[in-house]
């Protein structure tokens, strides 16, 4: 990464790496390019992005005239609180988690490759909803080539095994080594989860790399009640993801990987009411932790939030009613009366 980036520069990269879906993503593409200082030694950042620039404008205008596709024609766009994707070698019983855990219609049989596209469906805990996408499995055989374009919208992953498999250990291995590869990093640190690995700081981030927060899930746990199976695992992989031991066949774990969602991603509920009127608690926005009364006001709307003027909040830190400007930083279960000029 090239020095004397400027910070409006550095504020269009943060941007890019949040972007949703492949429309914003081209849009702070260009904002990058915009603000990149013109100088040798961002030459080849600017070569970069022009190239992504290209790429991404490509895919969505549609393939040309007697062109094919390999694999789906876009990733699924995100919808909920966060996208969560599920990776795992074939058989580790991802899609049958899949299937518990949100309700779909999966195909799942016990042979490898049963998912051939990426498979939507919804978690939920209390009253927000995650949005869990099963993908293709991925192994030293086969690896889709879109798999890199459905990764790119998901907040964190969920790295599926069966831990009755003795080569779990080699799957994972390979798993790592394939996606770093595609510039895809799975990586132990979660906003708010009790661990404190050494991590990447923010400066270095490469903005053309996806780093997704990863919880290990030791799959099929009924198969291998051995408690130190993960720990070893751990040891053998040298990795220090959070983890969770389930079973599709008994429960286990199954209630947990929400709570574990909801904490890990600083998931942030705010709920609106309109002036006179009692607040939609059975309808929250979700932000993430440090967010403001504007980036709720911009999830309600965008006209609201360019004429927002003040809100009234109940809630942490504030007392019933109080007047707070945009920048107001909100908590958890948090209600907003957004005021507009």
């Amino acid at each position: 990464m090239p020095a004397n980036l400027s910070p409006e520069y550095k504020k269009a990269e943060q941007a890019f790496r949040s972007a949703r879906d492949e429309q914003e993503r081209l849009a702070r593409l260009k904002e990058m390019l915009r603000t990149i200082p013109k100088h040798k030694g961002t030459e080849h950042l600017q070569a970069d992005i022009k190239s992504r620039v290209k790429q991404l404008t490509e895919e969505l205008s549609g393939p040309k005239k007697g062109a094919t596709r390999s694999g789906p024609v876009h990733s699924v766009r995100p919808e909920g609180a966060a996208q969560i994707a599920l990776i795992g070698p074939p058989n580790s019983g991802k899609s049958t988690l899949h299937s518990k855990l949100t309700g779909s219609r999966a195909i799942v049989g016990p042979y490898p490759h049963t998912t051939h596209e990426p498979m939507p469906g919804m978690l939920t805990f209390e009253d927000v909803n995650f949005q869990l996408v099963d993908l293709p499995p991925v192994s030293t055989d086969y690896m889709g080539s879109w798999l890199v374009s459905a990764l790119q919208p998901a907040d964190a992953a969920l790295l599926v095994l069966d831990i009755s498999d003795p080569e779990c250990t080699d799957h994972v291995g390979a798993i790592l080594a394939l996606l770093e590869e595609k510039k895809i990093s799975l990586i132990e640190r979660w906003p708010g989860l009790d661990i404190d690995p050494v991590g990447v700081e923010e400066d270095e981030l490469d903005p053309f790399r996806s780093y997704l927060p990863t919880l290990l899930v030791a799959n099929k746990i009924d198969l291998n009640s051995d408690p130190e199976e993960v720990t070893i695992l751990e040891e053998l992989l040298g990795v220090r993801f959070p983890t969770l031991s389930t079973s599709t066949v008994s429960g286990e774990g199954l209630d947990r990987v929400g709570p574990l969602l909801f904490e890990g991603l600083e998931i942030v509920r705010v709920y609106t009411k309109t002036p006179g009127k009692p607040p939609e608690m059975d309808r929250p926005f979700t932000v993430r932790r440090g967010a403001s009364v504007s980036d709720v006001a911009r999830l309600v709307h965008k006209d609201i939030a360019g004429s927002l003027k003040y809100a009234r909040a109940w809630g942490s830190g504030v007392f019933d009613g109080q007047q707070v400007g945009p920048e107001h930083p909100l908590s958890d279960a948090d209600v907003v009366e957004l005021h507009m000029r």
